[in-house]
C-alpha cells in the first residue's frame, strides 16, 4: 500500500466521530512481529494492521548458504528491527533484499537493513522512478496539508511524518539490481524464481517462488482486508494472479494477511475477479463491497481482520477508483508506451 491510500482515508474519514478520535489517539505503536517458521529455512514476519495506523507489509526471510534473502522490509521501526533481530538470531547476514513493489509499507526498512548489512543488494523493478515523481510526490503534498491542520491523532501524524521522511530520501529506495523479467535467480546461494508482473498492483510487481519449500511470496498481488487499487491495473492484476496459480506452490504468503494454501488463494482470486467486475458495473457499490467481505470471510478470520474494515475499504475502492475508471484503466499503460509511462485518464 502506498503512502496515502484507502487504509488512511478510511481511518481519517472517521475523525468526525469524537469516539473515533479518542480511539485513534490511544492506538499504540506497532509491536515487533514475532517470526514464524514456515518451513526449514523459511520465516514469516507478519505485517501490522492496527486501527488508525498505516500498515506494515508481510516479510519473508529465506536462509541461504551465503546469508539471508529478505522479501519486503516493512514501514515502522519495530518491523525492521524484528528483521535485524532475526538475522542476528540466525547468525547470518542479510545478503539480498527483494522488494515486491515500491509501496512504503514494503520498502521503508531498506536503508536500515543496508546500513546494518552493507553487502545486501536490493532487487526490485524499476517502477520506483515513476513513483518518486508521481504518486509519492502527490502523497507527500496531501500529508503535509493534513499535518498542518489541528486535531490529527498522534498515531496518524506519526505515520505521516515517517512516510514523509522516507519520501524525502526516496532515491535510496532504488534497486541495486533491476528485475526486468521473470526467471531463475541465485540469491544468497539459494536458487529462487523471481517473477515480474507488469501493470498489476503497481507498474512492476516482483513475486518470489522458492522451489525448495514450494512457498510463493507475492506481495500485494494478494492483500487483505481488501485489494489496494490506488496504483493498480486490474486486467494486468488478473493476469498476474493467473501466473501465480500456474506455479506449483503449496503455501502462499500475501502482502497483507496470513499465509494460505491453494484453496485459500483460489478463494481470493475468485473474489477479486467478482469484486472488480461488480464495482466496474452499474450495481450499487455497497452491494459489491458486502459481497467481497463475505467471499473472503474465512481468510479475514484466519488473519484476525475486521470484516467491517474490509467492507469499508472495498466501498472506497469501488466508488473512488473502479467506478470512475473501469478495470483500473487510469493505471494501465497505453499501448506502445515505454515502461515507466502511464496512460492518463
Amino acid at each position: 500500500m502506498g503512502a496515502f491510500t484507502a487504509w488512511s482515508r478510511v481511518a481519517t474519514a472517521a475523525l468526525s466521530s469524537s469516539m473515533a478520535v479518542a480511539a485513534f489517539a490511544s492506538t499504540p505503536e506497532p509491536a515487533p512481529p514475532e517470526p514464524r517458521r514456515l518451513a526449514e529455512g523459511a520465516w514469516w514476519l507478519p505485517g501490522s494492521h492496527l486501527p488508525g495506523r498505516q500498515p506494515d507489509g508481510n516479510t519473508v526471510v529465506l536462509e541461504g548458504p551465503e546469508g539471508l534473502v529478505v522479501l519486503d522490509t516493512g514501514r515502522h521501526p519495530a518491523h525492521r528491527q524484528a528483521i535485524l533481530d532475526l538475522a542476528r538470531q540466525l547468525g547470518k547476514p542479510v545478503a539480498a533484499i527483494v522488494n515486491s513493489h515500491w509501496h512504503l509499507d514494503h520498502v521503508s526498512g531498506n536503508p536500515a537493513l543496508k546500513a546494518a548489512h552493507p553487502g545486501a543488494k536490493v532487487h526490485a523493478s524499476g517502477a520506483i522512478d515513476g513513483a518518486i515523481a508521481g504518486f509519492l510526490a502527490k502523497s507527500a503534498a496531501s500529508m503535509r496539508e493534513m499535518l498542518a491542520k489541528p486535531g490529527l491523532p498522534a498515531g496518524v501524524a506519526s505515520d505521516m511524518r515517517g512516510d514523509l521522511a522516507t519520501i524525502a530520501n526516496a532515491r535510496a529506495l532504488r534497486p541495486d539490481a533491476v528485475v526486468a523479467g521473470s526467471g531463475a535467480a541465485m540469491l544468497a546461494g539459494r536458487e529462487l524464481h523471481l517473477n515480474l508482473a507488469r501493470d498489476a498492483a503497481t507498474e512492476g510487481d516482483v513475486w518470489l517462488y522458492d522451489p525448495a519449500t514450494r512457498i510463493a511470496a507475492v506481495g500485494d498481488l494478494v492483500t487483505l482486508p481488501a485489494p489496494f487499487l490506488d496504483t493498480a491495473c486490474v486486467e494486468g492484476w488478473k493476469a498476474a494472479l493467473a501466473q501465480v496459480w500456474a506455479t506449483p506452490f503449496d503455501t502462499l504468503v500475501p502482502g497483507h494477511g496470513h499465509p494460505m494454501d491453494r484453496a485459500g488463494f483460489a478463494r481470493y482470486r475468485n473474489a477479486f475477479e467478482s469484486f472488480t467486475a461488480c464495482a466496474s458495473s452499474s450495481r450499487k457499490t455497497g452491494d459489491c463491497a458486502r459481497e467481497w467481505s463475505r467471499a473472503v470471510s474465512p481468510l479475514l478470520a484466519a488473519a484476525g481482520q475486521d470484516p467491517n474494515r474490509a467492507e469499508a475499504m472495498a466501498v472506497y475502492y469501488a466508488r473512488e477508483v473502479l467506478r470512475p475508471h473501469p478495470a483500473g484503466s487510469r493505471s494501465c499503460r497505453a499501448a506502445g508506451t515505454a515502461p515507466g509511462v502511464r496512460s492518463r485518464p
